[in-house]
């Protein structure tokens, strides 16, 4: 993946090798997938999914990605865009560059840059209206083969409501970053009779709703953090585990050992049963799982950009089931980490 572009009237994807990590909700409303980074040949990874449901498109496809340069990405979006699916994308300034983007701004598709301070750090796909795909997996190679990820797909006309009303401040208003618009249509709904709760950041103070759930927790937090410089729910966490709520943590080693203002040492010194991950590249998730039924996932990391400035989405799903799934890769991460 990389090199020389093939003819646009070409876009052919490699059948994929094996199948990804997926989990789905008996009704088939809510799939979740696990990156494989053990697959050396990039194929088989919950792109593949992903693309396959954008070749399903019948009428719209939008697109806010934080990166790009996935083949199989792109070719999927070049293709509903040739049978003449309507297909916008906003995108990471910095990643405006990329040659997979230039592909598709070539192809007569309109790319909007973000024009803020922070990042448009948002990994999401809205597809007819009525499915969402998100999570922390970037639409790269890294983020689907070599980085440890999740991807959620979401089949509700009502969660894509959220998701079109939070695409559309952006492409077609400008709004990026500290220019908001608190408008999102259906912040809690319910979904397979799973209730959820949406929130976009920095419009809708998402770290004062996850400091308000980790409080709330009775028996047990569990989390993976690819970046975790709160102050106030590292607080939060410390509190808890005083309490006797059982504390497990992952964050990725990089961010310790490069010195950027992780809460690892700090949440250790009050002997919370933290550790940082033992994966050769980014442990990428941001996820919380709270007394095994409540999962937080998205691209929000507990960060003061994420909260402040940066353009992030957050999911709440409240169901025994979906962290079932969660603490199934939660488990095999942590046993696989280490304290420093």
């Amino acid at each position: 993946m990389g090199g020389c572009t093939p003819e646009p009237e070409v876009w052919l994807d490699p059948v994929p090798s094996v199948s990804p990590a997926g989990y789905s909700s008996p009704s088939q409303l809510f799939s979740v997938y696990f990156t494989a980074p053990a697959n050396d040949d990039f194929t088989g990874g919950p792109d593949r999914i992903l693309a396959d449901s954008l070749d399903e498109a019948r009428f719209q496809i939008d697109a806010a990605l934080y990166d790009l340069n996935l083949w199989t990405i792109r070719n999927a979006l070049l293709r509903a865009h040739k049978r003449g699916v309507q297909v916008r994308v906003v995108v990471e300034e910095d990643s405006m560059n990329r040659p997979e983007i230039q592909d598709l701004i070539s192809a007569g598709i309109m790319v909007i840059p973000d024009q803020s301070e922070g990042l448009m750090h948002n990994k999401f796909l809205i597809i007819d209206q009525s499915e969402v795909w998100t999570g922390s997996m970037n639409m790269t190679i890294n983020g689907a083969y070599r980085h440890l990820n999740n991807l959620v797909r979401i089949r509700s006309s009502l969660v894509a409501e959220n998701y079109t009303t939070e695409f559309e401040e952006m492409f077609l208003e400008g709004f990026f970053g500290e220019l908001i618009l608190d408008n999102t249509p259906h912040p809690v709904l319910t979904v397979d009779s799973i209730k959820m709760e949406t929130y976009f950041s920095p419009d809708d103070l998402t770290a004062e709703r996850i400091l308000a759930l980790v409080l709330e927790a009775e028996r047990s937090i569990d989390f993976l953090f690819y970046a975790f410089t709160s102050d106030a729910i590292a607080d939060a966490l410390i509190l808890q585990g005083d309490r006797g709520v059982r504390i497990r943590g992952v964050m990725d080693a990089y961010q310790e050992q490069a010195g950027l203002g992780s809460e690892y040492t700090r949440l250790l010194e009050h002997d919370l049963d933290v550790r940082l991950d033992g994966h050769p590249e980014k442990m990428h998730h941001k996820v919380i799982i709270l007394d095994e039924r409540i999962v937080i996932t998205g691209s929000y990391n507990l960060t003061h950009s994420a909260e402040t400035i940066n353009d992030e989405n957050t999911l709440v799903i409240h169901s025994e089931e979906i962290a079932e799934i969660y603490l199934r890769e939660f488990d095999w991460i942590f046993n696989a980490s280490k304290v420093r």
